[in-house]
């Protein structure tokens, strides 16, 4: 495994990193611990040392899991959780400095733990990045011992750049992978200069980029995949990328061509890795299988520069006239 820094927290951190959205079962099915258990007791064996989870995922069962095995484990293991995404309705007004504080001490109450290393706004409506007083909250909490540090789940380049503005942001969490390259432009040059981390989310444009699915897969009643695909529940680039399902496909069809002979998210991993600006990606894993082949991404061999063209340039015909500016 290999590791790197995490923006101003100084954290150094597993490249491949886990995300927990489906790690106790498929989006949307009954969480499992003891799959969950498995799941991130196999990652910290392996070396990974950064575990990002969310307050809503599974209704606090994620979280309940992840602090239930930091805690077992001797290793330091950085946790990161997410909050905001639970305020209905989910708008800028409903953001109140007194519905974050008690999420905040509901993460610690769910994960048994006495202070959070990472705290994110959890992809807030827009106007939300321009209320200082919501900022300002988290330094009260750090200064109370409750977080270590503040950062920023996004869905738009634009709160991003705004969100680095305030000091104690150190890291954005956001959408980055190869039908998803707006955020490697401006972003990516302030988050450097700023020293913000990035943590790369949806790297496999939600099982997209494994190659594994034809205009025939059908996806679970509860998935997003099958109820998300226009942005009917939350912001539709979080399912697949915000891409086109079968502009997608015909998409993953060229890079089969390309890598005829490797794995289709290996490539995706090592696509997101070649960018310096990453701190690390966070793939899902519902399974043990899952997490051991987006391991594989760290000690593969990297990308060559007319690979990362070729990849390129199947984004420029297929994705980029209806996502990239959208994002």
């Amino acid at each position: 495994m290999q590791y790197r820094i995490l923006g101003k927290t100084g954290f150094k951190i597993s490249e491949i990193s886990l995300g927990t959205w489906q790690v106790g079962g498929k989006w949307g099915d009954d969480f499992s611990h003891k799959n969950a258990d498995e799941i991130l007791n196999k990652a910290i064996d392996e070396g990974i040392n950064f575990i990002d989870t969310a307050d809503v995922y599974s209704d606090g069962e994620s979280e309940k899991a992840v602090g239930r095995i930091v805690k077992s484990r001797s290793e330091k293991i950085y946790v990161a959780t997410k909050c905001g995404r639970k305020l209905n309705p989910h708008v800028s007004e409903s953001y109140t400095v007194k519905a974050l504080r008690n999420f905040v001490e509901d993460s610690l109450k769910n994960m048994g733990l006495e202070t959070l290393d990472l705290v994110q706004l959890h992809c807030p409506p827009t106007d939300v990045f321009y209320r200082p007083e919501i900022f300002e909250l988290f330094d009260r909490l750090k200064d109370e011992g409750k977080i270590q540090h503040l950062g920023a789940s996004i869905e738009k380049v634009e709160e991003g750049l705004k969100a680095m503005q305030y000091s104690n942001v150190c890291s954005l969490q956001l959408i980055y992978n190869a039908f998803r390259q707006r955020p490697n432009e401006l972003l990516f040059e302030q988050a450097k200069k700023n020293n913000i981390g990035i943590i790369a989310r949806v790297p496999l444009a939600s099982g997209l980029l494994t190659g594994k699915f034809s205009s025939s897969s059908s996806f679970g009643k509860n998935d997003h995949r099958n109820f998300n695909r226009n942005g009917e529940a939350f912001d539709k680039g979080e399912t697949f990328s915000g891409v086109d399902y079968e502009k997608g496909l015909a998409a993953v069809e060229e890079l089969k061509k390309l890598f005829p002979d490797t794995s289709l998210p290996l490539i995706a991993l090592k696509w997101i890795l070649k960018s310096d600006e990453i701190s690390c990606v966070i793939p899902g894993a519902s399974n043990i299988n899952q997490l051991s082949q987006n391991m594989e991404a760290s000690s593969a061999t990297e990308l060559t520069a007319n690979e990362i063209a070729s990849i390129n340039k199947i984004y420029d015909n297929y994705i980029k006239p209806n996502v990239h500016q959208v994002w």
